[in-house]
């Protein structure tokens, strides 16, 4: 017993013929039996090379046919390509093709578009069958224990989607990480498919989706200056940088949240991994705009859910500016009052500035305060809200802020992790530019942007005193 296996690109118009003339052969002949191996035409050649290097054979044409002697094993006799075909089949069966090249042409055509539809209909039969792996740094920290069931809940990926969570940190936190994975077993969430531990930094990352960078540094600046401060992160994204790159998908998210240097981890992500989408590394302003929007439905007496677009600007984990200038408000009671779309504009119902710069604005804001005294519950909610909206899209016409590569909006410079507002649709976000920005915000953008790129240059200057030629390489 044997079986013809034909194999060939699915665009080539002479395996569109030998596999028609196969399958004529299949239907009329009950000794005839073939298998079909349909090839994308970027993995062929490479295909094609591998299966003659396996066997001994010579052959550089598409098709390639040979046959398999299902009773006796070892390797297959090779028939050749389409020609060879032709004559194999005049002889033995006195059978003849009479296919015209048009016909060829227009059945290759339609071998590409079925091939690539059922390319598609597996990946998404495997992405069902397959959990999404999610991985957080620094995973003893406070943040991670509240994060992981608004991960594992269904509300952030969907009631469909299963996950894998990997909690990454060093050994000396292994008994912490162990007790979180043990109480998170026993929560039996239906769509965690599995939590581990891990201390092997080498391993990190391993088939990522996504990476959630929990990573602080404990700032002191009565025991270091700053700059050493920025070389410390710079050593921990240096390190988990090229680790991205190998192990992670292409496709990968990367999230920077915490309490310091949230934008900084971002940009050295960048700059040690320059392989990874820029658009797939964000760092996470929620915490900042959940708390303001708590704060002024408290001033207002209103449900927080009526607050909408209040913007943060800036260094989230910095200096940072509470914009509402464009803030709306729903459901506001009122002397006037509308169907559920109707709005007003915050600023006409908050005329207390004093209020607005000491509790929202200022340096040493009531918020800023607040926001910093938050380790566990706040940031949890920010990073799985964000994540929700990368997934699932945010609300219609809301404005999100997250942390972006600025590409010269708003007359911000190029090449910093800004926190400036967006909207997520479709897996992506878009930055929103059609907004109108009055003189003093301008001003105060160029304030942050010049603080920001200050604190790159000092990034990038340690990383030149560590690596002076590769940084003189990375910066032409």
């Amino acid at each position: 017993a044997a079986v013809a296996m034909f194999t060939g690109k699915a665009n080539c118009p002479y395996y569109a013929k030998a596999e028609l003339l196969a399958d004529y052969l299949q239907t009329n002949l009950p000794s005839f039996r073939v298998h079909k191996i349909t090839q994308h035409p970027d993995k062929w050649e490479q295909w094609l090379h591998d299966i003659c290097e396996t066997n001994g054979w010579e052959h550089r044409q598409c098709p390639i046919i040979w046959r398999e002697l299902l009773d006796r094993g070892g390797k297959g006799q090779l028939l050749g390509g389409l020609n060879d075909f032709l004559e194999y089949v005049q002889q033995y069966y006195g059978i003849t093709s009479m296919m015209l090249s048009e016909e060829m042409l227009h059945i290759a055509e339609e071998n590409l578009q079925t091939y690539l539809e059922i390319v598609k209909e597996d990946e998404e039969i495997k992405s069902l069958i397959k959990p999404m792996q999610i991985w957080i740094t620094s995973a003893s920290v406070p943040i991670c224990y509240h994060l992981i069931p608004l991960l594992a809940n269904g509300e952030v990926f969907g009631m469909t989607t299963e996950i894998s969570i990997h909690l990454l940190d060093t050994d000396q936190f292994k008994e912490i990480l162990h007790g979180i994975v043990m109480e998170a077993e026993d929560m039996a969430f239906p769509l965690l498919r599995s939590i581990s531990e891990h201390t092997n930094i080498d391993q990190a990352f391993i088939d990522a989706d996504i990476i959630i960078v929990l990573d602080d540094v404990l700032l002191n600046l009565e025991v270091q200056s700053r700059e050493n401060y920025i070389r410390e992160v710079s050593e921990i994204c240096q390190v988990y940088a090229p680790l991205i790159e190998k192990n992670a998908k292409s496709e990968v998210k990367v999230i920077s949240s915490g309490k310091t240097f949230a934008n900084l981890k971002a940009t050295m992500l960048m700059t040690y991994g320059p392989s990874i989408r820029p658009e797939n590394i964000i760092a996470i302003a929620t915490s900042w705009e959940s708390a303001a929007k708590a704060m002024l439905a408290r001033k207002l007496n209103m449900s927080t859910a009526g607050v909408k677009d209040v913007i943060v600007w800036g260094n989230i984990s910095g200096s940072n500016y509470i914009d509402l200038s464009h803030a709306k408000l729903y459901g506001y009671d009122c002397a006037i009052w509308g169907p559920p779309i109707f709005q007003r504009h915050l600023l006409n119902m908050i005329y207390d500035s004093d209020w607005i710069h000491s509790e929202l604005q200022s340096a040493e804001s009531t918020l800023g305060s607040r926001v910093s005294r938050c380790t566990g519950m706040l940031p949890a909610h920010a990073v799985a809200t964000v994540l929700r909206y990368w997934y699932q899209g945010s609300p219609s016409e809301e404005i999100i802020s997250v942390g972006i590569l600025s590409e010269g909006q708003f007359c911000i410079p190029e090449g910093i992790i800004f926190s400036m507002p967006v909207r997520f649709q479709n897996g992506n976000w878009e930055v929103v530019t059609e907004l109108e920005i009055n003189e003093t915000t301008l001003e105060v953008l160029g304030r942050l942007s010049r603080e920001l790129v200050q604190e790159k240059l000092v990034a990038l200057k340690e990383i030149n005193e560590m690596h002076p030629y590769e940084a003189e390489e990375d910066s032409t």
